[in-house]
């Protein structure tokens, strides 16, 4: 329930701060709740399945009614199916703007405040003799994390909810500093994921192929085309009087 409830209120700070955006930037097209919507169910989904495939041989993994129910999350996998939801909701609702002004700074304060509930509840991480290193203090949390009691483990989410708020800082201040800010959605996808593939090390799950864990081998294959978007934010030029920004569409 801990880590549930945590979720919901990252959900909730996000559509508070999708909201306050939306106003701030006069944005008056309500068919962006539907994309909300459409994000957090799909985001839901893909956080229970991108953790089904555990093996090649597709019937050695759990039903998915089992992995449903009783199966890990993961966060790569929300984000991605809430990404494809967006635009497909898009698509379908005919909206022709870009989204990226509203949801970058929207999830990054979600997910700032939902990964404490992982915090609370899941392994913090490797073992490490770092002076801010968790201590293992309960026989309960070592005997679900299969470390001994009074070890201590690397924080792996303090530092995602830090990575989090830092982004939510720089995505503050340069929300009306690029030629077009839609281009923050990019950048913060970008910058996740390359902090996520680095932390992967002190996250402590499971290596599978190349020193690599499932997590890093799904970023592999998608930082290049998120670092080619991202050098095409940055390099986009300004643009012509006569374009309306594309957030501001109606």
């Amino acid at each position: 329930m801990t880590h549930d409830l945590w979720v919901g209120l990252g959900v909730l700070t996000a559509g508070l701060v999708l909201a306050l955006e939306k106003r701030r930037r006069g944005v008056d097209d309500e068919r962006i709740w539907a994309l909300v919507a459409l994000a957090v169910a799909f985001g839901a989904v893909g956080a229970r399945l991108g953790t089904w495939l555990q093996h090649v041989n597709l019937a050695t993994n759990d039903s998915t009614v089992v992995h449903w129910m009783y199966g890990n999350r993961s966060i790569l996998g929300g984000l991605a199916f809430a990404y494809i939801a967006v635009l497909i909701g898009k698509r379908l609702l005919r909206m022709r703007w870009r989204t990226g002004a509203l949801f970058a700074p929207a999830i990054a304060a979600g997910m700032a405040v939902g990964r404490v509930g992982c915090l609370l509840t899941e392994a913090p991480g490797t073992p490490s003799e770092l002076p801010w290193a968790v201590t293992v203090g309960s026989t309960a949390d070592a005997a679900a994390w299969g470390v001994p009691l009074g070890a201590t483990l690397h924080p792996s989410f303090v530092y995602e909810i830090c990575f989090h708020l830092l982004a939510l800082i720089a995505l503050w201040v340069w929300r009306d500093r690029l030629s077009d800010p839609a281009d923050l959605f990019t950048l913060y996808i970008a910058g996740y994921a390359l902090f996520r593939f680095a932390v992967e090390p002190v996250r402590g799950n499971e290596v599978v192929w190349l020193g690599l864990t499932r997590p890093q081998l799904f970023l592999a294959a998608t930082l290049p085309l998120l670092i080619w978007r991202s050098v095409i934010a940055i390099r986009r030029p300004a643009p012509g009087d006569d374009r309306e920004p594309a957030v501001l569409a109606r």
